[in-house]
């Protein structure tokens, strides 16, 4: 008998907006400093909380913000900002 595997996705763990907040800011405190952490962070969110509403709330086409914040994707700063308000999330620094 064989073995069948399915990709896992974090996105599927992130159900309350508490679990998606700590995800993103442990992804922001981990990120290697060029935004692999914090782009996968922000795309598993979008997905767990639905990419076609974050497309309306952001006003960005929902095939760009795929690219985007794929891993691959190399998002604008401002496209970064727009994504992290709509999806109700904070950057912010500690000293």
């Amino acid at each position: 008998m064989s073995e069948t595997f399915s990709r896992w996705d974090s996105a599927d763990d992130l159900i309350t907006e508490a679990d998606r907040a700590m995800y993103f800011q442990i992804c922001v405190e981990e990120d290697p400093g060029d935004g692999t952490l914090v782009r996968a962070a922000l795309g598993a969110i979008a997905r767990a909380r639905g990419m076609s509403q974050l497309a309306r709330d952001t006003g960005l086409a929902r095939e760009g913000l795929y690219k985007a914040l794929s891993p691959d994707g190399n998002p604008e700063f401002a496209t970064v900002m727009k994504v992290i308000k709509a999806l109700g999330l904070k950057l912010h620094a500690n000293t």
